[in-house]
């Protein structure tokens, strides 16, 4: 055996036994509880407020980042156009006006302390368009589906994940108070 052939097994090793040191220390596993109700945050007379709360939680052994956080519409005015549909991400108790979502550790699971699952709120505000009042938009509601997409990282390389809520046309009209019409 030559010298070169004993440095390549040697530096194999050391990959291997790196490899192997890294897996027992394990990896984030974030998840998502979004068994929370769709709730009705504000309404006046101009708009109205939703909120749904999902929980965020680590299984995994090591801490994670959310990186961002963001909400989309999935309803396009071409199959509603009565409503302009305004949804954003929102870490609880740091509410910003920016619609800035800033960075968060989920501290691994069973971290003292409890800092091993976070609330987000995905907050979704509806304002009725072409000269509609908002009870008259939101009688003619359909359903709304709203995606939420996060970007994670920990161990593992950073990627985005993505939640579809779906909020029924009967859920909106029954939170806003409103009847609604048959189209």
């Amino acid at each position: 055996m030559n010298l070169l052939t004993i440095v390549l097994l040697v530096i194999l090793i050391l990959i291997c036994v790196t490899k192997l040191f890294l897996a027992y220390l394990g990896t984030e596993d974030i998840r998502v509880d979004a068994s929370s109700p769709v709730e009705l945050e504000s309404k006046d007379e101009n708009s109205l407020v939703l909120s749904k709360k999902l929980r965020f939680y680590n299984e995994g052994k090591q801490c994670a980042t959310i990186m961002d956080a963001i909400c989309r519409s999935q309803l396009p005015y071409e199959q509603y156009d009565g409503i302009e549909v305004r949804p954003k991400a929102e870490r609880e108790g740091e509410v910003r006006e920016d619609d800035y979502f800033e960075a968060v550790i989920i501290q691994k699971k069973g971290y003292k302390g409890g800092l091993d699952s976070l609330n987000l709120f995905a907050k979704i505000k509806l304002t009725p368009r072409k000269g509609m009042s908002l009870d008259e938009a939101l009688s003619h509601m359909v359903d709304l589906p709203v995606d939420f997409i996060w970007q994670e990282t920990g161990r593992a390389v950073q990627h985005y994940n993505k939640l579809r809520i779906e909020i029924t046309a009967e859920e909106i009209a029954k939170l806003a108070g409103v009847q609604l019409v048959k189209d």
